[in-house]
C-alpha cells in the first residue's frame, strides 16, 4: 500500500516541476517582436521605423513619471531623409545638481555622427527643434529613485528630405576647427570651466563638464592616490586667484605731504590707503608686445586727518581736523601699448 503512495508523490512531484519551469521560462524569456505600427521592441531599445509623424514621451505625460525608469527608443529614417525633433513646450524632470544633469533626464544622441546632441533636465528650455544630422538618432529617457516630476517630455518625429541647396560648411568656424592661436585667446577671455565648455561644445557641455572630473586609472595624480582629494582640481578657483594678483585695484598706502606736495604741513597719520591699480598683465592678449595695467575708472573722495601747521610769528602748532581729496581707482583693465599686429 505504501508502494503505490510513493510512485504516485514522485510522479506528481516531477509534473509540478515541469511546469513551474516552463512557467519560469515563460515569465522572463521576452523574444522581440515586429508591430505593425513600425515598431520593433528588444531588451535594449525600442526602434521605431520613421515613415512619417509620430511621438515619444516619458510614461504618463503631461502628468508624474515614474520612478526607476530607463527608456531607449532608436528612430531609423531612410538614409535619403533626416529626422526633424520637436520638443513639446511642456517639460519638466528633476532639477540638475550644479548644473549638471545626472539624475533624471533626457538625451539625444545622433548615432551617424555618434555624437551626444544634448542632454536636458529640470524645467530649464529644451530646444524648440533639433535635425538629425544622418539618418538615426537615439533617444534616452533615465530616471532615479527620488524626486519624480512632471509633466516630464514629449518630442514629435518627423522624415525631413535632404535639401540639395544646404550648405556643406557651416559659416562660422567651429571651436574644433579652428587654429591654436585663434582658439587660445577665444578661451582666456571665458570666465569659468562651464563658459569653456558651452564655447567648445554647446549642446553637450553637461555631458563634457561630468567627464572632466571622472577619475581615470591611467591619469590619476599622486595627490588622488594618496587620497587627499577625491576630484581634480578646481579650475574656476585657480582662474580667481590668477585674477586676484593680476591688474585689478588693490590697497596701496601713499605719502600724504607726497600725493597732496604739501611741504608746509604735517599730516597725522602720515600715509593712507588708497585703491591703485596693481599686478601684472600676464593674460593679455598674446599678440600684445607691451601690455601694462591702468585705470579704467578714477573716483576721488575725501578723507578726515589732523593737520599740523607752523603759525607765522606765534609759537606752537596749529591743529586742526581737514579733509584730503584723494584719488581712487575702482576698475582696472590690461592696456596693448605695442601691438605686434
Amino acid at each position: 500500500m505504501i508502494l503505490p503512495l510513493l510512485f504516485l508523490l514522485a510522479s506528481l512531484l516531477q509534473q509540478y516541476g515541469s511546469e513551474a519551469e516552463s512557467s519560469h521560462v515563460s515569465k522572463f524569456h521576452t523574444p522581440s517582436v515586429k508591430e505593425q505600427n513600425g515598431v520593433q521592441d528588444s531588451n535594449q531599445e525600442k526602434i521605431i521605423t520613421v515613415s512619417g509623424e509620430g511621438m515619444v514621451h516619458s510614461p504618463d505625460f503631461p502628468h508624474r513619471y515614474p520612478r526607476n525608469t530607463e527608456l531607449v527608443w532608436r528612430l531609423v529614417a531612410p538614409n535619403n531623409m533626416r529626422i526633424q525633433l520637436t520638443f513639446d513646450q511642456r517639460f519638466g524632470l528633476e532639477d540638475p545638481e550644479d548644473g549638471i544633469c545626472k539624475y533624471d533626464f533626457v538625451e539625444l544622441e545622433d548615432l551617424t555622427e555618434k555624437s551626444i546632441l544634448g542632454r536636458w533636465c529640470g524645467s530649464q528650455s529644451a530646444p524648440a527643434s533639433l535635425t538629425s544630422k544622418g539618418s538615426q538618432i537615439r533617444i534616452r529617457f533615465m530616471s532615479d529613485e527620488y524626486f519624480p516630476s512632471e509633466p516630464g517630455f514629449s518630442i514629435r518625429y518627423s522624415p525631413l528630405p535632404v535639401s540639395v541647396s544646404e550648405p556643406e560648411v557651416p559659416a562660422v568656424i567651429p571651436p574644433s576647427q579652428q587654429g591654436v592661436e585663434e582658439l587660445s585667446e577665444a578661451v582666456a577671455g571665458l570666465d569659468s570651466v562651464e563658459e569653456v565648455m558651452k564655447f567648445l561644445e554647446p549642446e553637450r557641455w553637461q555631458l563634457d563638464m561630468e567627464e572632466l572630473y571622472k577619475p581615470t586609472w591611467h591619469v590619476l595624480g599622486k595627490s588622488f592616490l594618496h587620497n587627499k582629494k577625491a576630484r581634480g582640481a578646481d579650475l574656476n578657483l585657480l582662474r580667481e586667484e590668477v585674477r586676484l594678483y593680476s591688474c585689478t585695484p588693490r590697497n596701496f598706502s601713499v605719502s600724504l605731504r607726497e600725493e597732496l606736495k604739501r611741504t608746509d604741513a604735517i599730516f597725522w597719520p602720515s600715509c593712507l590707503l588708497v585703491k591703485r591699480c596693481g599686478g601684472n598683465c600676464a593674460c593679455c592678449s598674446h599678440r600684445c608686445f607691451d601690455c601694462q595695467c591702468v585705470p579704467a575708472r578714477v573716483t576721488k573722495k575725501y578723507h578726515e586727518v589732523l593737520l599740523l601747521k607752523h603759525r607765522s610769528g606765534v609759537k606752537g602748532l596749529q591743529k586742526s581736523m581737514t579733509d584730503v581729496l584723494l584719488e581712487h581707482h575702482e576698475e582696472c583693465a590690461c592696456e596693448c601699448k605695442d601691438d605686434w599686429d
